[in-house]
């Protein structure tokens, strides 16, 4: 049976993919004491990780080879797809008793596969996908959703505990990314509802600052009102989770929904209000910048 990570001394993790989420996710392994080996293959290693005693390798394969577990953090289905099975990938530097995770947020057809495949090679394999934005990632306060074996869900947990707080195992491999892009049509949709709120608020008159304040204390408060509520009423997208990256999720859930035969009319519509964003030079913005649509169709800059 496998065993569980019951020491950070003795497990040393390569993590992949250290951009907005991954790097704030590696620090605090760094910190809890783990041993961090890191891939220059799509990322260049951050400095301060490497001075806080990461190992640089080359390639994943190098990375995987001398690494307990192997955690990917990256943007998209393909980026996966090759770090893990591409020229000197992950694939090539896993053997019997390691474990890969992918935190990524990828389409769960593909993992599936993606599983299989890693599974053949003797290793396991996790999909293990979060929320809570780069807020989340750097306060260790991540939700994760985890597709896998029990075996190597309580291998892995001491690791997704130092990452996050709400840790569930939703179910076998592909379940966790099923998760994330429910999670996801959650998170657009209310966005888009809290963008409509506030731009109604202030055409009519109403300091929008006010009206959201006074929302919070009844049954209309939540996170995307609390924090991204704020971020629209001043303005202030810099990105915590890029407008592209929320629609790669949308499209995993439209295109996911037409193989189920499941129609989901809202979250097509707030698909075309980030459609809207990037037409407008968006593309890099927080996701919170939807109201930047909702503005434009109604004439009217709530921050004017």
């Amino acid at each position: 049976m496998t065993q569980a990570i019951t020491s950070n001394t003795a497990s040393t993790i390569a993590f992949i993919g250290t951009g907005i989420m991954g790097k704030p996710m590696a620090e605090n392994l760094q910190k809890a004491g783990y041993q961090l080996v890191l891939s220059e293959h799509h990322n260049a290693a951050p400095q301060d990780l490497v001075d806080g005693g990461a190992e640089v390798c080359a390639t994943p394969k190098a990375a995987a080879e001398q690494a307990d577990v192997i955690i990917l953090m990256l943007p998209n289905t393909p980026q996966v797809e090759e770090v893990l099975f591409g020229k000197n990938g992950v694939e090539e530097g896993v053997s019997a008793g390691k474990l890969v995770i992918d935190m990524s947020s990828i389409a769960p057809v593909e993992t599936k596969q993606f599983a299989k495949r890693v599974e053949e090679s003797g290793a396991q394999y996790l999909d293990a996908p979060v929320s809570g934005g780069e807020v989340g990632a750097i306060n260790a306060a991540l939700t994760i959703m985890v597709g896998g074996s029990e075996a190597s869900f309580e291998q892995a947990k001491p690791l997704f505990e130092v990452m996050g707080k709400n840790i569930t195992l939703v179910g076998d491999n592909g379940a966790g990314q099923v998760c994330k892009v429910a999670n996801q049509i959650i998170v657009a949709l209310n966005i888009e509802a809290v963008s409509e709120a506030l731009v109604f608020a202030s055409k009519a008159g109403v300091d929008p600052s006010r009206v959201r304040q006074a929302l919070m204390g009844g049954f209309a408060n939540s996170k995307i009102l609390e924090v991204h509520g704020e971020r629209m009423i001043n303005g202030t997208f810099d990105p915590g989770f890029k407008i592209a990256l929320h629609q790669k999720d949308l499209n995993l859930a439209i295109s996911g929904a037409k193989a189920l035969q499941v129609s989901l009319p809202n979250t097509v519509m707030t698909q075309g209000l980030f459609d809207q964003c990037v037409e407008m030079g968006g593309e890099n913005w927080d996701h919170s910048a939807l109201i930047c649509a909702i503005e434009q169709l109604a004439h009217h800059d709530i921050r004017k």
